[in-house]
């Protein structure tokens, strides 16, 4: 070796010590820390709290004992199809994430864990006779292999909130990095996304690509299956006929559509995982292109961009056109009544994806004018108002007696801004924030809790065994019941079983246990919310042993906190997350100051970032 390489090499290594040797420079601040000493008899709504945590928990045992196997196989007859579909089966244990990241028991955790295993390796050895894309496996490369993202979107709720509790699942990063490729082209296997055109190509979109020609009844149906006195299907069919006549008119599928906004939550949940840039820009460009459509079409969201990234291309140029668009009302074959079946609703989730990245007012304001468009069509029939929800060849249609409102509860939940609330409909738990419905705590709680009791009956009641179940008819027995504890704990939004990523103002860990939701013994209730602050009562019930809960501002630490008071006190905190240590027995309220959508969001626990 040369004296110029020794020299090189000596030079490298005294930077490598000095670098080593150097104290890491955190961009955290320090931790804040509120003491709570303040003897507080448990009130009713912190009993019923902890209470209904711990029937949850019991209960989802119940519901998996009897509908799931050892391997964690849903106890069914596997079909593929938009009736009973692989989508179907996990979404039996819809809820269950944000349960345990609430503070229910790890045996939730580790049930629907098991359960998401086992739907993978059921529903890639699960194949089609006739249907031709499914004959290898429903699920390749641990994902659907094509479907429309109304199904697609109920089929990955468990998956895409599994980071609020286990984000450092080796499996759940391999796959977050994955699902997300399918829609950026990093797998060639899967070309959903034709960049130049900025959209995904087709309604049918998966691990195996898009589907590129007119969709078929079989396509949606799946194979044949014998029905009369073994099943209760769910949309009433009687024969297998009548499943293929429900989708005989599900044909045009070509090109893009709102729905598939969706698949932003597999790019944003690897953006939080990773922080890769690539997710980010990917996710915002795609949302980008919407946005631009809904000014381009009179504010109104299309519901068909074809493959050559025009609007309404692939159906005659008809804006509206396409399965499950603004236009797509089809007859009922066993009643002959007619069913609007138009789904660009599913859209909102991308510009809400788009805004808890950015908190660009931009990302709500296409959806905030569409609502307003069509809500400006309304007339008046035999002296009441009635408003549009659909339009076809000959204008709009399907007028009701309630205006179109879709959205109007996220988009004020995110912007909070009064003059947003014009068109959510009337909502008891925001009267109960605004302070005009102060018994809502109360009848939310016994409604999770009457919830619980009657379908852990109708499990026990249940006489269908697994040869004469489809993968949707446990479904009515999941007795997961949180709508309650999210308004209430977390100030959520509770999203149902849209595959959502999940939003609140606060959320729960507990340092002891170094878990997600809650600790032990502790109840919260969020009494009110501003743009900038919220108001949370918190409560130990245990009157022997002192607890130690972390706060963090949103359900991924997208919120600064900036101060807390205590009894007239403020500490400045100026950080995602906060301390608080409750003495035995007592409780009070902290009124918490916020800068909402200030942080990139983060999968982190808070000890963790």
């Amino acid at each position: 070796m040369g004296d110029t390489a020794v020299l090189r090499n000596s030079l490298a290594l005294l930077l490598l010590t000095a670098i080593i040797a150097a104290p890491i420079q955190s961009t955290v601040a320090a931790e804040a820390v509120v003491s709570i000493d303040t003897p507080t008899p448990p009130p009713d709504w912190a009993v019923q709290e902890r209470e209904l945590l711990r029937a949850n928990a019991a209960a989802c045992r119940v519901f998996f004992d009897r509908y799931f196997d050892e391997r964690g196989y849903l106890q069914c007859v596997e079909r593929w199809g938009g009736d009973d579909g692989p989508d179907d089966a996990i979404e039996n244990c819809i809820y269950w994430p944000i349960l345990h990241a609430l503070g229910a028991d790890d045996s939730v955790l580790a049930m629907y864990k098991k359960a998401w295993e086992g739907h993978l390796r059921q529903y890639t050895a699960a194949k089609t006779v006739d249907v031709p894309f499914a004959r290898d496996g429903m699920y390749y490369k641990e994902f659907p292999v094509m479907f429309d993202w109304l199904h697609n979107s109920e089929g990955l709720t468990v998956f895409n909130l599994q980071g609020l509790s286990d984000p450092d699942n080796v499996q759940f990063g391999h796959r977050v990095r994955r699902y997300a490729g399918f829609y950026m082209n990093e797998d060639p296997q899967a070309l959903n996304y034709d960049p130049k055109h900025n959209i995904i190509r087709s309604l049918f979109n998966g691990s195996r690509g898009p589907l590129l020609r007119k969709a078929t009844a079989l396509d949606w149906t799946g194979d044949p299956i014998e029905v009369a006195n073994r099943f209760s299907l769910g949309h009433g069919e009687t024969s297998y006929e009548e499943m293929l006549a429900h989708f005989k008119d599900y044909n045009d599928i070509v090109g893009d559509h709102p729905s598939n906004l969706k698949a932003t939550c597999l790019a944003l949940n690897a953006y939080m995982l990773t922080h890769e840039p690539k997710y980010k820009q990917w996710l915002l460009k795609y949302v980008d292109g919407w946005n631009r459509r809904i000014a381009a079409n009179g504010n109104i969201i299309p519901s068909n961009v074809g493959l050559d990234g025009k609007i309404g291309s692939a159906t005659e140029g008809k804006w509206y056109g396409g399965t499950y668009g603004w236009g797509f009302s089809v007859v009922v074959p066993q009643t002959g009544k007619l069913a609007h079946r138009n789904t660009t609703n599913l859209g909102i989730s991308g510009f809400v994806n788009a805004y808890m990245l950015t908190g660009d007012d931009r990302y709500l304001d296409g959806w905030r004018k569409q609502i307003a468009t069509i809500n400006a069509q309304k007339k008046t029939v035999k002296g009441q108002t009635v408003y549009p929800h659909n339009y076809g060849d000959n204008g709009w249609y399907n007028f009701q007696s309630q205006p179109y409102t879709v959205g109007a509860l996220e988009i004020y939940y995110l912007s909070m801004k009064p003059s947003d609330r014009k068109w959510v409909p009337p909502n008891a738990w925001l009267a109960y924030l605004d302070g005009r419905n102060p018994n809502y705590p109360q009848t939310a709680l016994r409604g999770d809790f009457a919830r619980i009791r009657q379908r852990v009956a109708g499990i026990r009641n249940d006489t269908t065994t697994p040869d004469t179940r489809l993968a949707d008819d446990p479904m009515k027995f999941n007795p997961a019941s949180i709508q309650s504890l999210v308004h209430l704990m977390t100030g959520g939004l509770y999203s149902g079983k849209n595959g959502l990523i999940h939003q609140c103002r606060l959320r729960y860990f507990d340092p002891k246990r170094q878990r997600a939701g809650i600790a032990e013994d502790v109840a919260a209730l969020i009494e009110k919310m501003t743009d900038d602050s919220v108001t949370v009562a918190m409560v130990n019930v245990n009157q022997l042993d002192a607890r130690t809960v972390v706060l963090q501002g949103g359900a991924y630490a997208e919120h600064q906190i900036l101060s807390a008071t205590l009894n007239g006190k403020t500490l400045d905190v100026d950080d995602s997350s906060l301390t608080v240590k409750l003495q035995p027995g007592s409780g009070n309220r902290l009124v918490l100051k916020m800068k909402r959508y200030a942080n990139r969001p983060t999968l982190a626990f808070p000890w963790n970032r």
